[in-house]
């Protein structure tokens, strides 16, 4: 039997790869229909005509942003402006925040947690699809704008921008309900949106429970064929880090993930399965901002 096994099969066994996941007829489907939709035009899936590194143009760049953590009064803040510009000084939005930020609780871990049973409000919890959100379908404010005698500087712009952003719109293209995301849907995703499209995506970044996203705008790959229907990708993705607090003029914070699969192709060369090598990062999902709710 050991005699019989190829030498590629070897050698992806040897690197941790599993042979390819086929990529489901309903998520290739999903994907050409979401991106005619958007774009209007047909979504590629042949590996030869996706480009092997792009991103978005350079005035495009999504700024860094900040989370607003729950923990902290999220944007609060900016809403108190906002309700004396806009509510007559009743706290009306300023309010929400207050309920918002704190209604979410959760157990805490640990002995006198468990024992009476105490809630709180986790502290990685804030704004950050908001802020990616925001950052993705805008440029960054840089004039300060008064309204009814009160003045919001760009900081508070954004504020306002990223709670406008917190329940919006949006459509998952991996990972929803909480799926793996395949090789082959992952290339074709990035390679299409930020390679063809020039788009950022939402990125949720680290798997687990906790969950933060932040815009992806570029990415960089090689490639190598390994045999006619095999193809191994090195993939590296930028994406805008979070602030430590909101800027009038936000610093540009960037961070890499680097990813590493095996692509399996059809005989026409387009990409129909693949998996990951253990080297690869992982994460949690892919997304993309629609409109705002009210």
């Amino acid at each position: 039997m050991f005699q019989a096994m190829s030498t590629a099969t070897i050698l992806l066994i040897l690197a941790g790869a599993s042979l390819g996941e086929v990529i489901p007829t309903t998520e290739v489907e999903k994907q050409n229909a979401v991106y005619q939709e958007l774009w209007e035009t047909d979504f590629t899936w042949k590996f030869d005509d996706l480009p092997l590194d792009g991103g978005v143009q350079t005035q495009r760049i999504p700024y860094s942003g900040y989370i607003y953590p729950d923990t902290e009064g999220g944007t609060v803040q900016s809403l108190r402006k906002y309700d004396r510009a806009f509510n007559g000084g009743r706290m009306q939005a300023s309010d929400h925040e207050k309920w918002d930020t704190t209604a979410f609780k959760e157990p805490v871990d640990g002995f006198f947690g468990k024992l009476f049973k105490m809630k709180e409000t986790p502290d990685w919890y804030g704004h950050c699809n908001g802020w990616t959100s925001a950052a993705i379908r805008h440029a960054e404010p840089v004039h300060s704008v008064t309204r009814n005698g009160v003045t919001f500087s760009p900081a508070d712009i954004k504020a306002l921008l990223a709670e406008l952003y917190m329940y919006n719109e949006h459509v998952v293209l991996a990972g929803e309900n909480e799926a793996p995301i395949g090789a082959a849907a992952f290339h074709a995703i990035i390679t299409n949106w930020l390679g063809r499209g020039e788009h950022p995506l939402g990125i949720e970044a680290e798997p687990g429970e906790e969950k933060w996203n932040y815009p992806a705008y570029a990415y960089a790959a090689s490639a190598a064929k390994k045999t006619s229907r095999q193809v191994e990708v090195t993939m590296n993705v930028v994406y805008a880090a979070d602030s430590r607090m909101e800027w009038d003029e936000s610093p540009r914070i960037e961070e890499v993930k680097y990813f590493h699969y095996m692509l399996d192709l059809d005989a026409d060369g387009k990409i129909v399965g693949g998996s990951f090598f253990h080297d690869s990062s992982a994460i949690d999902m892919l997304w993309v901002p629609l409109s705002p709710k009210q």
